[in-house]
């Protein structure tokens, strides 16, 4: 099967690329910027694993804000 290039692309193929592609990049750094400012107490886990954790496609950082993070405890 030929390689399709970027060109043959169709303009909402395109679009849809960049913008999740967008999204892919923010939550990692959103991930990682959260991971390296948070102290290790307030992390369930290790911060390296969670941070090579986060390097996994959409999965890591969604995995990290939902698991990752211990939440305050309320009185």
């Amino acid at each position: 099967m030929p390689r399709t290039q970027w060109s043959e692309v169709p303009p909402a193929q395109r679009w849809l690329i960049v913008a999740l592609a967008s999204l892919q990049i923010s939550l990692l750094g959103a991930a990682l910027w959260d991971i390296c400012r948070r102290p290790a107490e307030q992390i369930n886990g290790s911060k390296a694993a969670w941070a090579v954790a986060s390097l996994v496609s959409f999965v890591g950082p969604l995995a990290y804000f939902v698991w990752g993070r211990r939440r305050e405890e309320t009185a």
